[in-house]
C-alpha cells in the first residue's frame, strides 16, 4: 500500500536546510509535495528528493496570484522565511487560510515568529546556544562543540515542523479547521533536551559539561581510539551491560572498576580503558564485542556505514541517481514509504501542476510570457 500520508498535497516554499528536510520527511511518507522554486534555483541534493518543482516569480502579481491558487486546493503549506516576509508578499497565513479555511500553514524559523530575537539573522549554532542545548555538548574543560547542525536545523527544526504539520493535518481532517504552526528551532532544540532537564531537576546531572553520565564524563559511555587510529563506542550503563564489558575486556578482577557509578572514579578508569582499547584494532574489538550486551558499536565513517552488514540488511542507505541517500524512516508494517527519487529539475512540473490547478493552456502561456512562472 502507498505511504501513510498519501492523498495529502503540500506546497513548499523552497528554502535551505530545515525546510527542505521537512518536505523530504513528508514526501518520503507519501505526501505529494510541490516545491515552489525561484527562477534559477537549484534543489538541495538528498533533501530535495521526491518532489515536483514549479518555478514561480513571487516578485510579480501574477506569480503571487498563482501561488494563492495552488494553496487554495492544498492541504498544507509551509515556508522558512523571516517573520513578516510572506505577509509583505501577500501570502501570509491570513490570506491563504482565508482562501482555504482547512489549510495548515507551517512556519519554520530559528527564533520563532515573535520575541526579541525574532527578526535577527541566525544559524543552528546560535539557536541551540540560546536554548541551553549547546552548553551541554563537549568534553570536560573544553569549549562547547556544535553537533554539526543536527539539533537545531533538523531535529529541533525540520523534524519538529513535520510533526507539527501532521498533527495539524489530523486536526483539520477532524474539524475542517486550518491553523498556523510556529516552529522555532530554539523551542525545538529545548524540547530535545527534555530528558536532560529531567535528570538535572532530579540531581542526576549535577556537573559541568563533560562530567556527567551521557556527555563523555563516564568511562563506560564514551568513544575510544584503537591501535589503527579508528574508534569504538561503548555505552555500558546498566550493571549487567557493564559486567559484560568487564568480562570481555578482561577487567573482572580489577577492583577499581567496581565503583561504576562513583563520578570520582571515572577519570582514572577512563585512562585505563583508553590504554586498553589501544591494544587492539577497531575490527579486533568489533570481533570480540559486536552483537553482545556490552552496548558496543564501531564508529563508522560515512564511507563505511552504507556497507555495514546491519545497514545492508535493513537497507538503511539507498543509491538515488548515483548519490548515496539515507533511506526513508521509520518503517511501517502495512503502508510503505516512498522509494526515493532524485530531486527534479527546477521547474520541470510547472505546466503540469498549473494545469491540475485548473489553469487553461492560454492562461499558462500568458504567465510564461510575463515571466511570472518558468
Amino acid at each position: 500500500m502507498p505511504g501513510p500520508l498519501t492523498g495529502l498535497r503540500i506546497i513548499e516554499m523552497a528554502g535551505i536546510g530545515p525546510g527542505p528536510f521537512c518536505g523530504m520527511m513528508l514526501a518520503d511518507h507519501g505526501a505529494e509535495v510541490i516545491r515552489i522554486d525561484r527562477p534559477g534555483a537549484r534543489p538541495e541534493p538528498v533533501l530535495g528528493r521526491n518532489r515536483r518543482s514549479v518555478v514561480i516569480n513571487v516578485k510579480t502579481p501574477e506569480g503571487v496570484d498563482t501561488i494563492r491558487k495552488l494553496a487554495a486546493s492544498a492541504d498544507g503549506f509551509f515556508e522558512g522565511l523571516r517573520p513578516g516576509v510572506m505577509e509583505r508578499l501577500g501570502l501570509g497565513p491570513d490570506v491563504l487560510i482565508g482562501d482555504n479555511p482547512k489549510l495548515v500553514y507551517g512556519r519554520m524559523t530559528g527564533w520563532g515568529q515573535y520575541g526579541p530575537y525574532a527578526n535577527s539573522a541566525g544559524h543552528d549554532i546560535n539557536y541551540i546556544a540560546l536554548s541551553g542545548a549547546l552548553h551541554a555538548y563537549g568534553r570536560r574543560g573544553e569549549k562547547p562543540t556544535p553537533p554539526i547542525n543536527m539539533v537545531g536545523d533538523f531535529g529541533g527544526g525540520g523534524m519538529m515542523l513535520a510533526f507539527g504539520m501532521v498533527s495539524a493535518l489530523l486536526h483539520a481532517a477532524k474539524t475542517g479547521e486550518g491553523q498556523v504552526i510556529d516552529a522555532a528551532m530554539t523551542d525545538g532544540s529545548a524540547v530535545l533536551m527534555g530528558m536532560i532537564w529531567g535528570m538535572r531537576g532530579s540531581g542526576m546531572w549535577p556537573g559541568e559539561r563533560g562530567t556527567n553520565l551521557l556527555d563523555t564524563g563516564a568511562h563506560f559511555y564514551d568513544t575510544y581510539e584503537t591501535s589503527d587510529g579508528k574508534y569504538v563506542s561503548i555505552g555500558s550503563i546498566e550493571p549487567k551491560f557493564y559486567a559484560e564489558l568487564r568480562r570481555l575486556a578482561g577487567l573482572e578482577n580489577d577492583a577499581d572498576f567496581d565503583a561504576q557509578m562513583n563520578p570520582a572514579s571515572w577519570p582514572p578508569l577512563k585512562q585505563k580503558l583508553t590504554a586498553l582499547f589501544m591494544t587492539r584494532t577497531r575490527d579486533e574489538w568489533d570481533t570480540l564485542m559486536a552483537q553482545t550486551d556490552v552496548c558496543f558499536a564501531p564508529v563508522l565513517s560515512m564511507e563505511e556505514a552504507p556497507s555495514h552488514p546491519h545497514n545492508v540488511t535493513r537497507e538503511t542507505f539507498v543509491d538515488v541517481g548515483g548519490m548515496m541517500n539515507p533511506a526513508p524512516a521509520p518503517r511501517y508494517s502495512v503502508t510503505q514509504v516512498q522509494t526515493p527519487e532524485a530531486p527534479p529539475a527546477t521547474g520541470s512540473s510547472t505546466r503540469d501542476v498549473l494545469a491540475e490547478a485548473g489553469l487553461s493552456d492560454a492562461e499558462i502561456d500568458a504567465l510564461y510570457e510575463r515571466k511570472a512562472v518558468g
